[in-house]
């Protein structure tokens, strides 16, 4: 048991802690991707609706808006909370949980962003299909995106971008 608690600590892992330590940094960064998202699809580029949980739960009433001008928003606001968070998850992913220098430093942080945007593309298409022809909540689209963008991106870190 020391020496599970032991492989938190450095890069020196199993594949299970490795997974965990991945699946605790992406959770830092979901939370930092959420915060940015929210906080500019209520304040800068309106993307919630009335009955939207978490207008619910921030208690607001947010002004209507058309589902389209509401997708296209919410696709404003993921990009901007995308291009923030995934460079905390890239700095938390380099020190804690893969070990960089398969490529050089610029190629590898190209390779994160292309890798994670093109994940972020599928899954804010996922977004705002689900939001413009289904009229389903921002909140229950963006859960959707975020799951599509862990899947890709874990497989393809852990495979392609750095060394294991």
């Amino acid at each position: 048991m020391n020496d599970f608690f032991r492989q938190f600590k450095g890069k020196d892992h199993g594949p299970l802690v490795q997974f965990i330590k991945y699946a605790i940094a992406g959770g830092i960064a979901t939370v930092v991707h959420v915060c940015i998202f929210f906080t500019l699809a209520w304040k800068a580029f309106p993307a919630l609706t009335g009955d939207d949980p978490i207008a619910k739960l921030l208690n607001i009433a947010p002004s209507p808006i058309s589902d389209a001008l509401r997708a296209r928003n919410a696709a404003i606001d993921n990009f901007i909370a995308f291009m923030i968070s995934n460079f905390v998850v890239y700095l938390i992913n380099i020190h804690w949980v893969f070990e960089s220098g398969r490529h050089s430093r610029w190629k590898e942080i190209g390779m994160f962003y292309l890798v994670a945007g093109a994940s972020v593309a599928i899954g804010i298409g996922l977004q705002s299909f689900l939001i413009d022809y289904f009229g389903i909540t921002t909140t229950a689209a963006f859960g959707a995106m975020i799951l599509v963008c862990l899947l890709i991106n874990y497989v393809v870190r852990k495979f392609v971008i750095f060394k294991g």
